[in-house]
């Protein structure tokens, strides 16, 4: 058996086959899964589990080059934005490098999560609660 952080095969078979640029969602429990976008999906019932556990999970075996967010986070749910920096802050000094945090209007995240390898879906119910994350290179 698997002892390291990530222990959903689905969630590990996803890094594990990522390459430098691509890019996964993590999604609250209502983004819209585009067609032809595998959607892994982890709710159980609102709130689990959470975007933020979910992330830190990711984190321990996904290296990050950047990150994007809908621009509506900052001010409709600024405390999740706040933590959610902190968290990328954290992730960014542990990799020895910074990871860039852009944002869109959420139309456009939507467009953008279109290009998604996949979309991982967890029970949060936070509005604009959703991050597209790219992958980067341990070297």
């Amino acid at each position: 058996m698997k002892k390291t952080t990530l222990l959903n095969r689905h969630l590990s078979a996803l890094v594990a086959s990522l390459g430098h640029t691509d890019e996964i969602t993590l999604a609250d429990a209502g983004l819209p899964v585009p067609a032809g976008v595998e959607c892994i999906d982890l709710a159980v019932r609102p709130g689990l589990p959470g975007l933020e556990d979910t992330l830190a999970a990711l984190l321990s075996e996904l290296q990050l080059e950047a990150v994007v967010l809908a621009e509506e986070i900052k001010t409709v749910s600024p405390e999740l934005h706040r933590r959610l920096l902190e968290q990328l802050a954290r992730a960014g000094a542990a990799q020895g490098r910074e990871i860039p945090v852009g944002y869109v209007p959420h139309a456009e995240f939507k467009r953008q999560n279109g290009r998604s390898r996949a979309v991982v879906r967890t029970g949060e119910c936070t509005p604009y609660a959703n991050l597209i994350l790219r992958a980067g290179v341990p070297f």
